[in-house]
């Protein structure tokens, strides 16, 4: 069975895809290192084969397979393609087969939201966005869809991008303005949410511009050289992870400050598992919640991408 990308779109809504990572996160899920694979291509660059496996034993198994092939963009083809296969857990059966991007793109803002239910502010109201793509596209809306967001900025280098962005989300009856390079120290000091889905190298967003209360999501570091915050942003926040596993090794975002002595693997709180499992209660369990300024960093996890599929077949059977 192929699941459309439209059918995913209508099934894996902001609440059912939210309460399926917090049921998960809590499950009895094994979800090993993902795969890396290097592929030699004849006259292009070399490509990157991904296999992201997690299951649930006697129920279901997944497997999410990304190729990246960035000779591609010479060739006017996406760089990166990915299917999500989805298996009987009893018999290795395959169930149905669905677009990996739009996958990814759902949990991934899915899980920003499941934590900022745990680390915003009960009474979030504004929230600035970092990033005018496909993902902040998914962000927004996820975002909105646990606090009571009535107004939204948007940065990015590209300001055709951004004028395109916030006249899609006032179409959509949303309060969206467009915050200039020169506004996005203000504007990140006044609002409540801060999220970045970025393809930096550097730090947009700078520690000494954040104002207590605020909650930072940070998406778009996904290597150890690239990050979206600087150093002093780590040391001012208490910082949340979707796992500490996947963080510690990927992301710049933690990996850098550590390196460079001005945080410690010990100054992470707590992962999802903890948040959705009770044993971390969120803001609320921080010295002085209402000031506190948190912090959650994801990397993708492969039990976010099961639970969708799981999701996503689930009304077929």
């Amino acid at each position: 069975m192929q699941i459309s990308a439209n059918t995913l779109r209508e099934r894996l809504t902001w609440p059912k895809m939210i309460a399926a990572l917090r049921d998960i996160f809590v499950a009895d899920v094994h979800s090993p290192v993902r795969h890396h694979h290097f592929i030699d291509v004849p006259n292009a660059p070399q490509a990157t084969l991904l296999l992201m496996p997690a299951w649930i034993e006697g129920q279901y198994l997944g497997v999410k397979q990304v190729s990246v092939f960035p000779g591609n963009n010479a060739k006017g083809l996406p760089g990166l393609t990915s299917l999500y296969t989805l298996s009987c857990g009893e018999t290795g059966q395959t169930l149905a087969q669905m677009d990996g991007n739009v996958i990814t793109a759902i949990r991934t803002a899915a899980a920003s939201a499941l934590a900022s239910a745990y680390l915003s502010r009960d009474d979030s109201r504004s929230m600035l966005m970092v990033g005018a793509g496909r993902m902040g596209r998914h962000l927004v809306p996820a975002h909105c869809s646990v606090r009571p967001i009535e107004t939204v900025w948007i940065w990015d280098r590209n300001s055709a991008a951004v004028s395109d962005f916030v006249a899609e989300l006032q179409s959509q009856g949303i309060d969206a303005r467009s915050c200039h390079t020169e506004q996005l120290p203000d504007v990140a000091g006044q609002v409540d949410i801060i999220s970045c889905a970025t393809l930096a190298n550097d730090p947009v967003i700078l520690g000494e511009w954040l104002s207590p209360g605020v909650h930072v999501d940070l998406v778009g570091s996904f290597t150890p050289s690239m990050r979206e915050v600087d150093n002093l942003a780590m040391q001012k926040a208490k910082i949340f992870v979707d796992t500490r596993a996947g963080a510690l090794a990927e992301t710049g975002d933690l990996i850098i400050p550590i390196q460079e002595g001005a945080m410690a693997t010990t100054d992470i709180q707590a992962e999802l598992t903890e948040l959705c499992g009770n044993t971390h209660l969120g803001r609320s369990a921080l010295a002085q919640p209402d000031r506190a300024i948190t912090l959650f960093k994801s990397v993708g996890d492969s039990r976010e991408d099961l639970a969708a599929a799981i999701l996503a077949y689930q009304p077929t059977e």
